[in-house]
């Protein structure tokens, strides 16, 4: 999985006074647990942008106070008009435990149900996935090569290695509906 560097600097006081003066800097007041102790810091906003506003997911390589440590990004609360981000909790990687995170699904292959007309309907467009750091896909794959009409893909029927996908095995991802124009040329073709 790919790695995007932030670098933040360390808070000393940590409270409302505190955290609006850097949101008006344009800073993001953040903590970092998961390891021994937790870290408060802050980052720019503009260095948040490539991770928080955009579908893919990335670990996050963050340096505060000259310590680099190897994180992704647990939960952004937003303010609820503007949608600028006002905390950033990072969770610090651990090799030999795993983590679950949400990775986007990728479609993969043509669906013989939509050359004849019918409608592609992607219900899923992440998966919670359990895997350690070093097998965390970037993207999970399913086919849809052998979708015809009225046939779906459901969680129970991916399986991998690498990884666990850990959403209720009854859910569907992807599914091939009749379309209205499909519907209309067979009630056409019964007469």
């Amino acid at each position: 999985m790919k790695s995007i560097a932030i670098s933040g600097s360390p808070r000393e006081n940590v409270g409302k006074r505190d955290a609006k003066e850097l949101r008006y800097e344009g800073k993001v007041p953040a903590v970092l647990y998961g390891g021994k102790n937790q870290i408060h810091f802050s980052v720019s906003a503009s260095d948040l942008r490539g991770l928080v506003y955009t579908p893919e997911v990335s670990f996050v390589a963050l340096e505060v106070d000259g310590v680099k440590t190897q994180a992704i990004i647990q939960d952004v609360h937003f303010h609820p008009l503007t949608d600028q981000p006002l905390h950033v909790d990072f969770l610090e990687l651990d090799e030999k435990k795993p983590v679950v995170m949400q990775i986007p699904v990728k479609l993969t292959g043509t669906s013989p149900g939509v050359k004849i007309g019918g409608k592609l309907v992607q219900k899923l467009r992440k998966l919670r996935v359990k895997a350690l750091p070093k097998d965390m896909p970037q993207y999970v794959e399913v086919s849809i090569e052998k979708l015809d009409v009225g046939k779906s893909v459901g969680v129970g029927e991916l399986k991998f290695d690498n990884f666990k996908v850990t959403n209720n095995a009854e859910d569907t991802i992807v599914s091939v509906t009749m379309s209205r124009a499909l519907k209309q040329a067979e009630n056409d073709a019964k007469k």
